[in-house]
């Protein structure tokens, strides 16, 4: 199972400003000595001890992440924000293109819907784009943002086949199991698991985790516990999830009390928040590590959602 990240903001794209460049260029020369530039291997090694906030970046795209399986062409996708056209762009120039498509969305708040009139696979008669989803009126909320007036080219003007398929319950897809949870946010958002029988993924975006997600219920226990991977909401600190309480998304100490509490193996914190720079989602990472130690959590990994991240179970 590869987990890829395509996108990992939430609530709208946020690309770098010409200054935050600037700023991380400045940071970076000040950095530098002249033995750091003597020779290819000098300037490597400094590249490579930069912190990570300098050298890279988490991204700017709104929601969207892959799950795709050894022997397998068809590609699982979550949720269909700006990211989903850094997927399609990449597809396109692959010698072997996949042609079959499975997107599941979580809700259809615009930050998870707003890349979909970019993907360009959507435009080839060959492809085939099954949605699915447990919320009602899938097929209207997809189509509704490229009604005229807000964009020019509709829905049904894409050239690929599409089905909608309404989930009642979990179902199983070229012998993976996918099953749903409801998760708190306004207007509802869910989380899925993907089991492949060897290793089990959790995707919750836009979740704000309650008493009742910690609970030792039969359901919890079978969705939850002992998970390899979860990708969680964890676009606040404590402070602000206290004052953006029922926004709809989690702290990222929450988020390793979540992990701890059902022995999860890997937290990766997601859903960043459109005003933070690398700088202080890195620190809010290593503010989480740190808050681990203290809270003595043993045996969880934990990292930071970067577009061009891959994961693999």
């Amino acid at each position: 199972m590869r987990i890829y990240f395509w996108g990992v903001r939430g609530s709208i794209p946020a690309p770098q400003l010409p200054s935050q460049i600037k700023s991380k260029i400045s940071a970076i020369l000040e950095r530098v000595t002249p033995d750091d530039l003597v020779s290819e291997k000098s300037r490597e090694k400094f590249l490579a001890e930069l912190p990570p906030w300098l050298f890279g970046t988490v991204g700017g795209n709104s929601t969207c992440l892959s799950v795709a399986f050894e022997g397998q062409r068809e590609l699982i996708v979550f949720d269909c924000g700006s990211g989903i056209r850094e997927l399609g762009l990449v597809q396109a120039q692959e010698k072997i293109k996949t042609t079959n498509y499975h997107i599941f969305l979580t809700h259809y708040h615009w930050d998870h819907l707003q890349g979909l009139p970019f993907f360009v696979p959507g435009y080839d008669p060959s492809v085939n784009l099954n949605f699915y989803s447990p919320m009602p009126n899938m097929e209207n909320s997809i189509k509704g943002q490229m009604n005229p007036p807000y964009f020019p080219v509709t829905f049904d003007s894409m050239g690929s086949k599409k089905k909608y398929h309404s989930l009642a319950g979990p179902m199983e897809l070229n012998g993976v199991k996918i099953s749903w949870k409801k998760m708190n946010h306004p207007g509802d958002s869910y989380s899925y698991k993907v089991d492949d029988g060897k290793k089990k993924f959790i995707f919750s975006t836009d979740t704000e985790l309650s008493a009742d997600d910690f609970a030792q219920t039969e359901e919890n226990i079978e969705y939850f516990k002992d998970a390899d991977l979860l990708v969680i909401d964890s676009q606040y600190t404590l402070g602000e999830a206290i004052e953006k309480f029922n926004w709809g998304h989690s702290a990222f100490s929450m988020a390793v009390d979540f992990g701890a509490n059902w022995g999860i193996k890997h937290i990766v914190l997601f859903h960043h928040d459109p005003a933070y720079d690398d700088r202080k989602l890195y620190n809010i990472l290593q503010s989480a590590k740190w808050y681990m130690e203290r809270m003595n959590v043993k045996g969880m990994q934990l990292s930071i959602a970067a577009e061009g991240m891959e994961i693999v179970l």
